[in-house]
């Protein structure tokens, strides 16, 4: 027997071998290229470089505020009083000489602190009639908030400005002049902070939050 031919042999079984973890790797390589490239797109969507306190931070250079506007119920004023609120809003809107963004976002309705209040009775009572309404409550109230029924709309004005050192104060001022022009028909609205920002955001760019009307 040649004793070449073993040693041909085995160089054709590590080169097939080789051509084979190849082919076999590529597909996963390529999968995971995509995926960072997937997240680094979304990454540039979303746009965002850090929260904090009141501010979002934008990778481009921008600095956002945002101001959450309270709700009131139209029902209770008259025809003319509905009529007076939204020339009188619209008169101090019109002198805004800077641009803005308004936004309406619909999310479920937070149900957490009835949920607690009811599980405090709960707890305290020891009448077993009403411990059974109270978790009863607890369950009808949990599916309503599961099933996405029970919507609340929520308002906001988003104000930015280009980033510089020492402009959060003046972002603040011109947050707290539009709120004055909203107070002056007694709608009242905050300065959001963090944690509320955060959920802002993932109700805007997390599809896991998102509810579609």
């Amino acid at each position: 027997m040649n004793p070449v031919l073993p040693i041909i042999m085995i160089l054709l079984c590590a080169i097939a071998g080789a051509v084979a973890f190849f082919f076999l790797k590529r597909p996963k390589q390529l999968k995971n290229d995509q995926i960072n490239e997937n997240q680094k797109t979304a990454q540039e969507f979303v746009n965002v470089e850090d929260i904090h306190d009141r501010f979002l931070y934008t990778r481009d250079g921008q600095i956002i505020a945002y101001i959450k506007i309270h709700p009131i119920s139209i029902d209770l004023f008259s025809d003319s009083e509905k009529e007076q609120i939204s020339k009188v809003l619209t008169a101090e809107l019109s002198s805004v000489q800077k641009p803005f963004k308004f936004l309406a976002v619909s999310r479920p309705v937070d149900i957490t602190p009835l949920v607690n209040e009811y599980q405090s009775l709960l707890l305290e009572t020891t009448d077993q009639k009403q411990k059974e309404l109270l978790r009863h409550e607890i369950m009808e109230i949990s599916n309503f908030a599961t099933s996405g029924e029970v919507i609340e709309r929520n308002f906001f004005i988003m104000i930015w400005s280009r980033y510089r050192e020492g402009i959060e104060s003046d972002l603040i001022k011109e947050c707290k002049e539009m709120i004055q022009k909203f107070e002056s028909v007694n709608i009242h609205c905050d300065i959001i902070k963090e944690q509320e920002i955060t959920r802002l955001c993932n109700s805007i760019n997390n599809p896991a939050y998102i509810y579609y009307e």
